[in-house]
This record gives C-alpha cells, structure tokens and sequence, in this order.
C-alpha cells in the first residue's frame, strides 16, 4: 500500500513540476554579477546557461555556499 502511495506521489510531482523551469531575468543577472571581477564573462555565462536551460538541455548549477553569522 505504501509503495503504491509513494509511486503515485511520486508520478504526480514529476507531472506537475516536471516541465515548469522558471529562468532568472536579465535584471537578475546583473545583480548575481555584480560583485565579480569579470563581470561581462559573468553575465555572458549566465545568459548562455539561461538560453540552454530554455532549450530543454542539461546544465550545471554550482553549489554557493552560505556564510552565516
């Protein structure tokens, strides 16, 4: 019974959040990039992951990590 549920779960999700890919803006952007030296690099690699993301092919995302207090 469970592993029915968890399938089922599991289907659901893949159907509802499976095509939605929500891309940062140009505006967005501009504000990851703006504490990098190479700042046009910057933008220029992030609009190229964009489009590519928009096309359906795979990218990689790198881990930033969080520095707390």
């Amino acid at each position: 019974m469970k592993l029915i549920f968890y399938l089922s779960l599991v289907l659901f999700s893949f159907f509802t959040f499976g095509d939605q890919a929500i891309s940062v803006t140009d505006y967005q952007i501009e504000n990851i990039c703006k504490k990098e030296k190479m700042k046009s690099n910057c933008i220029k690699k992030l609009k190229e992951k964009r489009f590519n993301l928009q096309k359906g092919n795979l990218i990689e995302i790198p881990l930033i990590k969080y520095k707390g207090k």
